[in-house]
Parts: C-alpha cells; sequence; structure tokens
C-alpha cells in the first residue's frame, strides 16, 4: 500500500521531533525518482534555513530526510554538501545523449557465424588470421572490419545472441557411464553375510603367470573361503566367485572389493545384482579400506600356499586343497580376534582383543542373537558345529599339513617331469 504524504506543514524543528518519535515504528521507504527526491531535499532544506542551523538542530532535519526519503546518513550527507556548495541539486549523471557506436555490425556478426561454422570454430587467433588473409590475400571485402578486430573482441562477438542463433550445434545423445559398485564401507550392523573379496597371484616364474587365489572373508564372523583358479579373466573368475557365494552357511547380503578390473566389470555386477546382494568398493590407492581381507592374504593364504611360483595348470588340484582340507580347518578350528571398540577421555576409538573375544568363525557365528535366522535354507546350526566337532583342532591341522606336504610334493614332481 502506498501512502502520499503531504508534509509541508510541518515548519518546525518541534513537529519534526515529534514526527520522529510519533513515526518510529513504521517503516518508510522512498518512491519515485531521484529527481523528486531531490526536489523534496532541496525544499526542507530551504524551509528550516539548514545553513543557519545548529549541529544537533541539523540532525534532526538529517534524521526526517532519512525517514521519509530512504536514503542513508552518507549519502544525505554528500547531497546536503553538493546543495551548500551550488545551491541546488540536480543529478550529477545520466546516460548520454549519444551512445558509442557499434563498430561491428550485425553483417560482421553473420560474418563470423559464417566463417566458424566452415573452419569449424577455431581459436580466436587463427580466425583473426584466416580473416585477415581473407581481405588481403583474397581481396574479400565483405572482411574489411573483421580483419582488424582483436582477439578478445572476437570473442566477445562469439557471445552476442546473433551469432548463437546461427552457431546453434545439435549434437546426438551420447550415453554415459554408469559407476559399477558404491564406493563405501560395507554396513554389515553385526549381520553376518556382508564378504571383502580380493585377490593373491602366485608369483611369475620366466615371465609365466601362477595361479590366482581368491580369498573371501565375512566382515562379521570371519568366516573365510579360499578358492584357486587358473587365470582372473572373465571364464576363469566367475565360476569361482560363483562357487564362493554357494560356500558360506549364511545368506550373502554384502559383497566389497578393491578396484581391481577382476571385480569391477558388468559380468560381476550383473552376477551379484541377480542375487540382490549389495556391491560395494574401496577407494582408490586406500588398501586399509579392504584391509579385512588383505590381512587374511598374509595370516591365511601365504601361510599355508606361500609365495613360490606355481603353474597355472595346477589350480584345479590346489583349489581342491583349499575346499577340502583349508576352508574347513580355517572356520572350524583356526581362533580369530574379535575387536572390541573403546572410546578414551577425548572420545577417540581405540580396539581392544580380550581373552574373551578369541573364538573360531563358527563359534563367533553362534554367539549371534538369532544365528539361525541368517543361515541359508538346509543349513542348521546343529550341522555345523557337528562338522566342527567330528575332529580336534589338533587333528585338523595335522591333516591340513599332511595335505599341504603331498600337495607340493607332487606339484613339485611334475614340474620336474614337465621339464
Amino acid at each position: 500500500m502506498v501512502i502520499d504524504m503531504n508534509e509541508k506543514r510541518l515548519v518546525t524543528l518541534e513537529q519534526l521531533k515529534v514526527f520522529l518519535a510519533a513515526t518510529e515504528e513504521v517503516e518508510f521507504r522512498g518512491c519515485g525518482a531521484d529527481e523528486d527526491r531531490y526536489g523534496q531535499i532541496e525544499e526542507v532544506l530551504k524551509r528550516f534555513a539548514y545553513g543557519g542551523l545548529s549541529k544537533a538542530d541539523k540532525g534532526v532535519v538529517l534524521r526526517y530526510l532519512m525517514r521519509t526519503t530512504g536514503y542513508s546518513r552518507q549519502q544525505l550527507t554528500r547531497l546536503v554538501a553538493r546543495w551548500a556548495a551550488k545551491g541546488r541539486l540536480r543529478k550529477a549523471y545520466r546516460a548520454p545523449l549519444k551512445g558509442f557506436a557499434r563498430r561491428f555490425t550485425e553483417a560482421d556478426v553473420a560474418l563470423l557465424a559464417e566463417t566458424d561454422a566452415l573452419h569449424h570454430t577455431l581459436s580466436g587467433p587463427a580466425t583473426r588470421h584466416l580473416m585477415r588473409r581473407a581481405l588481403e590475400t583474397y581481396g574479400d571485402v565483405r572482411y574489411a572490419r573483421l580483419a582488424t578486430i582483436s582477439v578478445g573482441h572476437l570473442y566477445n562477438l562469439r557471445k552476442r545472441s546473433g551469432y548463437r542463433e546461427r552457431r546453434q550445434v545439435f549434437t546426438k545423445t551420447r550415453a554415459t557411464g554408469l559407476a559399477i559398485g558404491e564406493r563405501r564401507a560395507p554396513a554389515p550392523d553385526n549381520r553376518p553375510g556382508f564378504i571383502r573379496i580380493d585377490s593373491v597371484h602366485q608369483g611369475d616364474q620366466d615371465g609365466v603367470k601362477g595361479v590366482y587365489h581368491i580369498n573371501a572373508v565375512d566382515c562379521v564372523t570371519q568366516w573365510e573361503l579360499v578358492a584357486t583358479c587358473e587365470k582372473i579373466s572373465e571364464a576363469f573368475l566367475l565360476p569361482v566367485i560363483q562357487a564362493l557365494l554357494d560356500g558360506f552357511p549364511f545368506v550373502i547380503l554384502g559383497f566389497h572389493a578393491d578396484n581391481g578390473s577382476e571385480y569391477i566389470n558388468r559380468q560381476v555386477a550383473k552376477m551379484l545384482d541377480k542375487l540382490c546382494v549389495e556391491f560395494t568398493k574401496s577407494r582408490p590407492r586406500h588398501s586399509n579400506d579392504n584391509g579385512l581381507a588383505e590381512t587374511k592374504n598374509g595370516a591365511v593364504v601365504r601361510k599355508h600356499l606361500g609365495y613360490s611360483h606355481i603353474p597355472q595348470r595346477h589350480a584345479q588340484e590346489v583349489n581342491a586343497f583349499c575346499v577340502e582340507h583349508l576352508n574347513p580347518y580355517v572356520n572350524f578350528h583356526r581362533p580369530c580376534l574379535f575387536a572390541q571398540e573403546v572410546a578414551d577421555k577425548k572420545g577417540k576409538i581405540h580396539k581392544r582383543y580380550p581373552l574373551d573375544r578369541v573364538m573360531t568363525p563358527l563359534e563367533k557365528l553362534l554367539s549371534l542373537p538369532s544365528a539361525d535366522t541368517f543361515l541359508k535354507p538346509g543349513v542348521t546350526l546343529d550341522a555345523l558345529k557337528t562338522q566342527a566337532r567330528a575332529v580336534s583342532d589338533n587333528e585338523a591341522a595335522q591333516r591340513l599339513n599332511e595335505a599341504r606336504q603331498r600337495l607340493f610334493l607332487s606339484l613339485h614332481k611334475r614340474s620336474r617331469t614337465a621339464a
């Protein structure tokens, strides 16, 4: 709502003070052109003989003008000083009566667009050189003005609407790559079934690749399965991954890998999506993001299978050793340390490994609330306990060592025979 106010009846300073006090809670906004407000300021200054007022009374007049014109105190101070010096107020700036004429016409813009279309929009210096050659070498007078253009001004002409209208380019929609896996840590929330996976290469010899071990570890129970394949190409790796997922006694909910291309590919993603398994991956160059699997690579795979070269042709035998001996021993008879997180006085989290948290993966699974609800159909806790109690821990370790010795003796003999 706009209210017009006739303030010419305010002729004394006391009236101004009363007005300011009465309208303290009222917000005034200056409206109209600057010329109109300048006229009001000039009329008020003359009405109250501003030049002869005391400093305090001048402050009252300025506060009144601030309230009614909407100008700031600093701006009014400048305007009053200008009025005192010249005896009147006029705007000190206005648009030029005759603006600068454009040197380059719309015809020049159209010619530039045509030139860019012919040469597929070269850089500014190259385009300027072309237009100079068009005039000086080939005598095309249309380039008379454009031949002298600066590179900076050339880029400005390319921003004009007339240029853009002539140079609209429509390109085919290109397919965008979709990220494979979500880059974050798995969140098991004390639920088994979130596995971490990694590859271990069994050495090269004279440029010949060795076998690959695929190591999968559950985040919560540390249930671990190791499998061996000849190569890590799709034809060899996908069946191994499927066998590992089938080998866990509980339902697989998550699959976490590093950034190796053997896992981060469409085929693995498609398989996991079909199984409704969450696919996550580590950050680049952060091997500790997959620290559990990395630790098990050394503590289990390297400890039992070593670092020496194993030819790829023996992958099936090594895999049979893992399935029949290594995996049962690791999950039923080999104790693991499970961390307990403790916060200090500053809130920093520290990990402790108390003795009562040393358990085999099976014992850890049995300790979980409602552990049987995580199992696959056809798998029972009693069946797992029966399998674990079939042999003692020492007997299982003895059988593992004997099987390992037989395996490597066989591999050594066959390698010597082949040589």
